[in-house]
């Protein structure tokens, strides 16, 4: 029985992948992306305030400054460039920058799930919570043997096993990590 259980190591949750360091963005502040939409606000100069969507290259367009890049920028980080820009042409400009609608938090969920497809979020979830977004598993579906697949900024691709019984069933509580924008949950 101990050769038996040891080969099914992924059946109790028992996966060698190191879940506890993979990222977890809701201990940072948000990151923009594409086709979120924000507000800057110029306090006292109302006709200088806009709501913009971040454009697919990754800018949007600021009154009295022109194109600013904001994806991969926080809302402070923007706050602070836009402040700098608009400061040469306002004096003592009070900018703040907020987002307004996160549009750029989409993951795909595929397999055998009650629907399967591309997800949007205006929050961060993790894998139990992305699985009940898709209907959760079919009765055909092999969920202990679900795979996360992610590609890390640098550009490689990895597959982290998930194993959505142990999870369910407590014996796996760090598999539940953060699904991240770009992610794809296999669900075979």
């Amino acid at each position: 029985m101990v050769v038996f259980c040891s080969g099914c190591a992924s059946l109790f949750g028992k996966s060698n992948h190191p879940y506890t360091s993979e990222h977890d963005p809701r201990k940072q502040p948000f990151v923009v992306g594409i086709a979120d939409t924000l507000a800057i606000n110029l306090w006292r100069d109302p006709e200088l305030s806009t709501e913009t969507t971040v454009r697919p290259d990754g800018t949007i367009t600021v009154p009295l400054v022109g194109e600013v890049h904001a994806a991969g920028k926080t809302a402070a980080q923007l706050t602070t460039e836009i402040r700098e820009k608009v400061g040469r042409y306002v004096k003592d400009a009070i900018v703040t920058v907020a987002v307004r609608q996160v549009n750029s938090y989409r993951f795909t969920v595929a397999g055998n799930v009650g629907h399967p497809g591309v997800f949007n979020s205006p929050y961060y979830v993790t894998i139990s919570e992305a699985i009940a977004l898709a209907g959760g598993p079919t009765h055909y579906a092999d969920s202990d043997r679900m795979v996360l697949v992610r590609t890390d900024p640098g550009g490689k691709t990895r597959r982290i096993p998930i194993d959505y019984d142990a999870i369910l069933e407590g014996d796996a509580p760090q598999q539940d990590i953060v699904v991240l924008a770009g992610d794809t949950l296999y669900v075979p």
